[in-house]
């Protein structure tokens, strides 16, 4: 496909997508009950990485990509995670371990997400999307705004870069990364709130804001800022 089509392709596909999610009218509204967030989505093939796709890609794809991106980003703001993390020593034996239990989703098709701008820039589809939260879901991000809350930023890196990505192994690469940035948001919050490293801690932790991805030596790195609650820690002592 020339570059001529692939602009072509673009400008229909923006008319396309900056259309709401369900068959509900279009909501352009932003005010305390609607989160607003940010998707940037490749429009041309990344060197070493999805070589084997077929760019551009198709309009649908685009736009489920993107929206399923989006949903991923919303439900770690609403609802979250548990954690449990074992800091783990390499002097003593002990692995490092993380894991993260999602607390709720959105899923495909809700009818809160909306899209309300696209444009191309830098061979990017960038777009803003708009979530009108349920009174329920309101009541959870007012608890994540609590005072107990910590707020912390860290980098995250997801999969390595090469061979063919089907939808799912994309989305997985995405949220791998911000998975990492959140074991690395705890790790650094406990650097600067403990004196003496713990074995072990749980707690709680949202995203705060839609993160950042770019290429990092060859795999996809993810800053995010998160906010973290700490239910319990346990020091080497108790062992």
């Amino acid at each position: 496909m020339t570059r001529k089509f692939r602009y072509a392709s673009v400008l229909l596909l923006i008319s396309c997508m900056a259309l709401p999610l369900s068959a509900q009218d279009f909501y352009p509204g932003h005010d305390a009950e609607v989160l607003r967030g940010e998707v940037k989505m490749e429009l041309e093939p990344i060197y070493g990485g999805f070589i084997d796709e077929e760019y551009p890609l198709d309009a649908d794809t685009l736009r489920r990509r993107a929206l399923e991106e989006a949903a991923m980003f919303y439900s770690a703001m609403i609802y979250g995670w548990s954690f449990h993390y074992d800091i783990g020593e390499r002097a003593r034996g002990i692995a490092e371990e993380f894991e993260l239990t999602p607390l709720g989703s959105i899923p495909w098709g809700d009818p809160g997400l909306f899209v309300t701008e696209a444009g191309v820039r830098d061979m990017r589809l960038h777009l803003w999307t708009d979530y009108r939260m349920t009174d329920t879901q309101k009541r959870r991000t007012a608890m994540w705004r609590a005072g107990s809350m910590r707020n912390v930023q860290a980098i995250g890196h997801g999969g390595p870069l090469g061979g063919q990505a089907e939808n799912g192994d994309w989305m997985s690469i995405r949220k791998a990364g911000l998975e990492d940035a959140a074991r690395a948001a705890i790790r650094a919050m406990l650097r600067g709130s403990e004196r003496n490293r713990p074995k072990e801690v749980s707690g709680f932790i949202c995203l705060a804001a839609f993160p950042q991805y770019w290429m990092d030596a060859g795999r996809w790195a993810a800053s995010a800022r998160f906010r973290v609650q700490v239910s319990e820690i346990v020091p080497f002592a108790a062992y």
